[in-house]
């Protein structure tokens, strides 16, 4: 069942965050279908420009909607992440999305709010809700790479403003995650101390934090010691989610992890297995473990076993 985020957070806020998986091909999709219906978790499928461009949006689409049937308990939303101007426009007049993320979090703030403020208007005629961007995530994934000197963090004073100008939403501030597999050189974490003042300036608000994978280190371990060289990869430690949901994050995007996992697989398996040249079997393997991989974090997230709760809530 596919449902807007606004459901998803109205359900969440304040006591877990939604999982936000980005997927491009067949084994993604499998695999987090199957992962958050063994973990009896609501979840939101991401889908970036970036994979849209990568066979066709039409296939992703297809892919979703063959899930959908395979697997008809599963409650979820459809969400364009990092989208600019124009790709929101055709994600919005597709019918198939259920929310869009506009990120013109590189453009001066005042501009920031009136390209955002369009992407609402035109979203919201159609029933469809928006995720914006305000600070700087550093990092690269994708089409997105901002280099750490001009990385910032998401002032709390400049958020209040944001949402009541640009009438997003939902939020997603920059307060010390990155994009990619090197988000933390050190033992430094997230900043709590401006995630509550931002929670205070907009109690009840629905906050998203990007760049949140915790690029496990045996996974990273495993990847180079089957040739791979990931030196000084460190992510998000998932423990720092429950504060951060209780703290208003109620969705926390995941990207890299399934990319390390379906990489791991896959060199493991052609190391062992030289004379394969049926990517079926590592692709069935990957399926499997990134199922696991996804019902695991759904349990740092707090999602796991609240399927029925949220299909409860939007009945009513």
């Amino acid at each position: 069942m596919i449902v807007t985020t606004k459901k998803l957070f109205k359900a969440a806020y304040g006591k877990y965050a939604i999982g936000a998986y980005n997927i491009n091909n067949l084994e993604q999709t499998m695999g987090l279908f199957q992962g958050n219906i063994d973990s009896q978790a609501p979840f939101i499928i991401q889908l970036s420009k970036g994979s849209r461009k990568y066979s066709d949006k039409a296939m992703l689409e297809g892919l979703i909607r063959s899930a959908e049937e395979v697997y008809p308990d599963a409650i979820f939303a459809v969400h364009l992440d990092h989208g600019d101007e124009e790709t929101c426009y055709d994600c919005i007049n597709s019918g198939f999305y259920s929310s869009v993320m506009i990120d013109a979090s590189h453009e001066p703030f005042d501009e920031n709010i009136a390209i955002t403020k369009r992407v609402v208007d035109a979203a919201h005629a159609k029933g469809i809700v928006v995720e914006a961007e305000l600070g700087m995530l550093g990092g690269v994934e994708e089409h997105v790479s901002v280099a750490e000197a001009d990385a910032k963090l998401t002032d709390p004073d400049q958020a209040l403003e944001f949402v009541e100008r640009s009438g997003c939403d939902s939020l997603a501030v920059a307060i010390g995650t990155s994009h990619g597999a090197f988000k933390f050189s050190g033992t430094q974490g997230l900043h709590y101390d401006v995630l509550e003042e931002i929670q205070s300036r907009l109690p009840n608000f629905p906050l998203v934090m990007h760049g949140s994978s915790s690029v496990p280190q045996d996974e990273v371990a495993r990847i180079n010691k089957a040739g791979g060289k990931l030196l000084g990869a460190k992510g998000v430690d998932a423990a720092q989610f429950k504060r951060a949901a209780e703290l208003g994050v109620t969705k926390i995007n995941i990207d890299t992890d399934g990319r390390l996992v379906w990489t791991r697989v896959h060199r493991e398996h052609l190391l062992e297995y030289p004379e394969n040249f049926d990517f079926r079997k590592p692709g069935k393997v990957y399926m499997a473990e990134y199922a696991k991989f996804i019902a695991g974090k759904n349990e740092f997230l707090g999602s796991a076993g609240k399927l029925e709760e949220m299909r409860k809530y939007i009945a009513t």
